[in-house]
């Protein structure tokens, strides 16, 4: 049963965020990586983008889990197709 709320993501430094405030993120390139820096997450309402220790693909995948969820859509099974596939 879902809560109709959002719930929240981890971007990893022990920082979550409210899934339905994330409006972008953005890889950091590999120049200004280190130190687990890997992401740069915009959030609604702060001036700058967190700092995040995960992949984009990893937030981003738990963002559609988490919005999925409290829309109260059924999840898929498997892992769905990938670029270019075509539907059996």
């Amino acid at each position: 049963m879902t809560s109709g709320f959002p719930r929240m993501v981890a971007l990893g430094y022990g920082k979550f965020v409210r899934a339905d405030r994330v409006y972008a993120v953005v890889p950091i390139e590999a120049g200004e990586r280190g130190d687990g820096r890997r992401t740069y997450v915009h959030v609604e309402g702060m001036g700058e983008p967190m700092v995040a220790s995960r992949s984009e693909r990893a937030i981003l995948a738990d963002l559609d889990a988490a919005l999925t969820d409290a829309a109260g859509v059924p999840r898929r099974r498997g892992r769905g197709l990938r670029e270019g596939e075509v539907p059996p």
